[in-house]
């Protein structure tokens, strides 16, 4: 399979300018709030059906007055439009308490509400507090239609401190609204600013079929779990090979081990992050931050493992010389973005603008390694042609064709996900969100195994392994061989043997036949003039333009 060079990299660009996707933020399903004054708060997540919603209130240390009372009532809604749930700004969701129509036409769900009255606040801290019965939940109408007094009732009892109960498998708004009342002893007015100060901790849980684990997250943690043996068993055979032929192990291998590491450790975290949220209901922020550096490691080492494997390192050069400052550069640089994006990622800082700038420079930098990688590779392949190492030629063919094949199946992923997630007005298949963190994932697992199999340890191995253009050695020895064989075979008349008096001329053709060779599998082009530049050593220049004058 054989692309050219210009389309390799136009297919290149394209992708690594489209594939940087931020990965999205696990759903807690346990959250405290402070509340000091009326406030609307505003939870956002995917429930299974029958997940139950619980509300729990703690006092603050100060004392509270004993003739405040709360008014609080909560607004639950479902929607089959994912970006109704999670895009919708807090000022326009906390308009929406009450609401019994659908934003669009089309953007269909139900809702329910309800409240409760507390008279002191000695009721409202309560250890235990029986809610009212479920309230009835019912379907959102058109904009433009009279509400439809179609009711669903709930048939369970509530359980302690339950409020609500989701219905159906959906994304969901969970509204809050704390109303402070003062209770006087010929009035009930709404607190003022003037009225005294309050303080206390609201905890909203829920809890549904698997625990505190939405049904946006559970496939992802059934994804990292799965990854994570993957990887285990990747581990196992790499150690395998190494330990079978240790005598022979070549630089590069080592590299492919500590990606393989990085990579186990990287799905273990994950999976452990999600299985906190899953039995806690929440994650411990320095857990989550470290696995987003161990995975901003793990990508920036597999960026450069990709591209010493283009440049040939340990197989067609024994070392990497000024190359090394760049591929450090390139891999800090990325280390520090992916970092930077991450941790606001996780934090809830993503959309500003520090999230934007390395938002840009990730998907900068991301293309430049792909434009390297791609050259390094034909510059690589264009080499080993010249030395007609048919062995290493098509390991890197292969190499070649498995990266193609991940450009093409990364175009045709951008494109669905694009289609089915962004190019459209209600988003409903947001159960297939987690498959736009896991496919990248995926495919650098895929091209991993294809270096893992290309670049094995085996007896064989030095086969790879870089070899001078001239062997000075094999020329010694043939030098030293002649004059015996001529010593030999002194005084013996050679039969069926004829002068040749043409034999400048025959070997003056076989080297025109060597250079007419290159002519034709060595296309020139721009490409020739600025990869010795950019990628070569002055060595490597050295040695191709000695084998080139000796053809000639």
């Amino acid at each position: 399979m054989k692309m050219p060079d210009a389309q390799v990299h136009w297919l290149c660009l394209l992708l690594f300018a489209l594939v940087f996707r931020p990965g999205t933020a696990a759903e807690v399903s346990v959250w405290s709030v402070n509340i000091n004054s009326t406030q609307d708060v505003v939870f956002r997540k995917t429930l299974y059906a029958n997940t139950t919603i619980f509300m729990k209130f703690q006092s603050d240390t100060r004392p509270c007055d004993k003739n405040l009372a709360f008014n609080i009532s909560w607004y639950l809604r479902s929607s089959v439009c994912y970006n109704e749930v999670f895009n919708t700004p807090d000022n326009k969701a906390m308009n929406m308490v009450g609401m019994e129509h659908m934003l669009k036409d089309g953007w269909s769900g139900f809702y329910s509400q309800g409240y409760m009255y507390f008279d002191n606040c000695s009721s409202l801290f309560l250890p235990k507090v029986y809610y009212p019965d479920f309230n009835p939940y019912q379907p959102l109408t058109s904009p433009k239609s009279d509400p439809s007094n179609q009711s669903l009732f709930w048939s369970e009892k509530p359980d302690i401190s339950a409020v609500a109960k989701a219905w159906e498998d959906s994304p969901y708004l969970f509204i809050v609204k704390v109303q402070p009342l003062f209770h006087g002893p010929d009035d009930e007015t709404e607190l003022g600013v003037e009225q005294p100060n309050f303080a206390f901790s609201m905890k909203v849980e829920m809890k549904g079929p698997h625990d505190y684990s939405s049904p946006a997250d559970w496939p992802l943690m059934m994804f990292f779990m799965v990854m994570c043996i993957v990887y285990v068993l990747f581990g196992a055979l790499w150690l395998f090979w190494c330990a079978c032929y240790w005598r022979d192990l070549l630089r590069i291998q080592f590299w492919i081990g500590a990606v393989i590491i990085l990579g186990m450790l990287e799905k273990a975290v994950f999976y452990s992050e999600y299985q906190s949220i899953r039995y806690k209901g929440d994650f411990v922020l320095g857990a989550v931050i470290f696995a987003e550096l161990l995975s901003a490691l793990k990508r920036s080492l597999a960026r450069i493992l990709v591209l010493i494997v283009s440049l040939g390192y340990g197989i067609v050069k024994p070392r990497l010389g000024t190359t090394v400052h760049r591929l450090v550069a390139v891999g800090l640089l990325y280390l520090l973005f992916s970092s930077v994006e991450g941790v606001l990622r996780v934090t809830g800082g993503f959309y500003g603008t520090v999230a934007l700038v390395a938002n840009l420079s990730l998907s900068l930098i991301d293309s430049c390694v792909m434009w390297w990688i791609f050259i390094s590779l034909s510059q690589t392949t264009r080499l080993l042609k010249l030395r007609r190492n048919v062995v290493k030629l098509s390991l890197y063919q292969h190499f070649t064709n498995t990266l193609i094949f991940s450009v093409v199946a990364s175009i045709i992923f951008i494109i669905w996900t694009t289609k089915v997630f962004k190019l459209v007005d209600c988003q409903r298949g947001w159960r297939d969100l987690w498959v736009d963190d896991a496919f990248w994932r995926l495919l650098f697992s895929t091209i991993l195994l294809v270096i893992m199999v290309l670049l094995r340890p085996s007896a064989n191995s030095q086969r790879f392994s870089h070899s001078p253009l001239i062997d000075d050695d094999d020329e010694e020895e043939e030098e030293a061989k002649e004059p015996m064989l001529n010593e030999a075979f002194e005084g013996m008349k050679m039969r069926g043997s004829k002068p040749d008096t043409n034999g400048s001329q025959k070997v003056l053709s076989k080297e025109d036949e060597d250079l007419k060779w290159v002519e034709e599998n060595i296309p020139t082009t721009v490409a020739d003039v600025a990869l010795p530049v950019m990628l070569d050593e002055e060595e490597e220049i050295l040695k191709t333009k000695m084998e080139r004058s000796k053809m000639e």
